[in-house]
């Protein structure tokens, strides 16, 4: 009868503590595939990372991703090798399809986009079904703001005037940007059009390839107006051809155009930022975030990076992974309103 007893207590000890170890297993198996083990968090990175670019060699994504390689190697802040993939076509549409499809948890894939994330993804004739909210947001890295431009001889010497004869004539004047209609450039003069009043659908727009060759078309006499990126109007502005009526910025920006009013101080209520931002895949585990976060945050204040951002005329837009993807929560609703006002929206 004891023994009975005995072996029918040990029975139900050895079932319990299997459950116990069971439940533990499973535990530790959830923990492993939502934040990773703490082996993986202190190793963390231990082979070599990818940065998809989603634009050509040479071109602004690219050059910011090579920059961004290069300090974070001189720096010592990461050892291990970092290499680049230009993945061009689509408006960064081609990049983001091709790092979708591959293994969303991989933290050892990056993408380097800019504000086309988000524009193609809204508007009607878009060409990708992808938003940043397939991607995580790891941070904002540089920041640069839309200019409105005229040729230096033009009548226009200030942005009410301009959309004063907007307002009265819509297809009275020619607009230029190095992109698509419904994309970045495009948008850049539609935002404060808008906010002036002004029937944006109906403004003439040529789109060119880059916004290098929207400049010449500007120069020409092909053109009237230009929307284009702040920091491409430096060496034109020096040479004395063109004349920048306003800038996207919050504020005034320094140097070269400490006299270039904003929208705002032009009476106009708008902004408009123009970033570049490091993405990880969609699952990125919390340990790699975590790594970035720290990892850039000390990058940004090195003097090898400001040197790149005063090398290339860029501004320094840092925000950590929550404050960047509160930001592109912001700026996908703003973008929305843009295509709306243009019936362009999906």
């Amino acid at each position: 009868m004891k023994t009975s007893l005995n072996v029918r207590k040990w029975g139900s000890f050895l079932t319990a503590g299997a459950l116990a170890l069971s439940l533990a297993a499973c535990g530790q198996s959830t923990s492993s595939s939502t934040g990773g083990s703490s082996e993986e968090n202190a190793a963390y990175p231990e082979k070599p990372i990818v940065i998809n670019a989603p634009s050509g060699a040479g071109g602004g994504l690219d050059t910011t991703a090579r920059a961004l390689t290069k300090v974070l190697s001189d720096t010592g802040l990461t050892e291990q090798t970092m290499t680049v993939e230009n993945k061009p076509g689509g408006g960064q549409a081609v990049g983001l399809a091709d790092f979708i499809s591959q293994d969303p948890e991989d933290p050892y894939r990056l993408f380097l986009p800019s504000v086309p994330l988000l524009i193609n993804n809204l508007k009607k004739e878009g060409n990708s079904p992808h938003s940043y909210k397939d991607v995580t947001p790891i941070a904002q890295l540089t920041k640069d703001y839309g200019a409105i431009v005229v040729p230096a001889d033009s009548k226009y010497k200030d942005l009410e005037s301009l959309f004063k004869d907007l307002k009265a004539n819509p297809e009275s004047l020619t607009l230029a940007g190095g992109s698509a209609p419904g994309s970045q450039d495009h948008l850049v003069a539609m935002l404060p059009a808008v906010k002036a009043g002004v029937d944006a659908a109906k403004i003439k727009y040529l789109s060119y390839d880059g916004g290098g060759e929207a400049m010449t078309a500007l120069i020409g006499g092909n053109a009237d107006v230009l929307a284009t990126d702040i920091s491409g109007t430096g060496e034109y502005l020096k040479a004395g051809k063109i004349r920048v009526l306003g800038v996207s910025s919050p504020e005034r920006l320094k140097g070269t155009y400490e006299d270039i009013p904003t929208y705002k101080e032009s009476g106009i209520d708008a902004e408009f930022t123009i970033w570049r931002g490091l993405f990880g895949p969609k699952e990125m585990p919390d340990y790699a975030v975590d790594y970035w976060n720290k990892t850039l945050a000390e990058m940004v204040k090195t003097p090898e990076w400001q040197e790149v951002l005063q090398t290339n005329g860029w501004e320094d837009g840092y925000k950590n992974s929550e404050e960047f993807t509160a930001f592109l929560e912001e700026q996908e609703v703003l973008v929305q309103e843009i295509l709306e006002s243009l019936n362009m929206q999906k």
